[in-house]
């Protein structure tokens, strides 16, 4: 082989090396929908905890992924997990804000306590009322759901602040327990947002 072409082959390869470096890793593929690696929330690099498909019946609702500072394999580690957080949904179907809305707040009463619904009442209405502010949500939305400890939770439809932004870890961690409370929405969904080896 010549010089010039191994200098053009080596040449090659390098950039394609490069190439492949420079893209964003996906961790997952879930139904179709990437799930990157890491993602960065308020300056933080966040890992991908787990992620699943939320079904009902025999339909896919929504794929879904939790992010954290670093994996966690137990509810109790996920729930005191330290620093920013993220929730991602991503529809598979579309939703109406209203059905979308009812759902999350039954996962959400479902999972938390008559005494913590009536302290966190106050957030908890809040955030209901942001399902008011958009029709609903069609398959290939993005709707991210934040926790940063200088600012709280704060909802994001496709880029874009949906919705105050609520200062209490503790109904993040309502909303996280939707998912993996005692009582989840998806009993089969659970397993795979926690970061265990096997999936269960």
């Amino acid at each position: 082989m010549s010089f010039t072409r191994r200098t053009i082959l080596q040449g090659a390869a390098a950039a394609a090396l490069l190439a492949a470096t420079s893209m964003p890793a996906f961790a997952a593929e879930i139904g179709g929908i990437k799930f990157p690696d890491t993602v960065t929330v308020a300056g933080q690099e966040l890992t991908l905890n787990g992620a699943g498909v939320r079904t009902k019946l025999v339909f896919k609702v929504y794929a879904l992924g939790f992010y954290l500072k670093d994996k966690k394999a137990t509810v109790a580690e996920v729930l005191a997990s330290p620093g920013p957080r993220r929730i991602r949904i991503m529809p598979m179907r579309d939703l109406t804000s209203d059905d979308f809305g009812m759902a999350f707040m039954k996962g959400l009463n479902d999972n938390v306590s008559a005494e913590e619904r009536t302290k966190l009442l106050p957030q908890t209405k809040a955030f209901g009322e942001m399902f008011a502010q958009f029709p609903g949500l069609k398959k290939g939305d993005e709707l991210i759901v934040d926790w940063t400890p200088n600012a709280g939770s704060q909802a994001w439809l496709n880029g874009k602040k949906v919705g105050e932004t609520l200062p209490d870890v503790a109904f993040f961690n309502a909303i996280m327990r939707i998912w993996i409370g005692d009582k989840p929405v998806d009993a089969a969904l659970k397993p795979k947002l926690l970061a265990t080896a096997d999936g269960k």
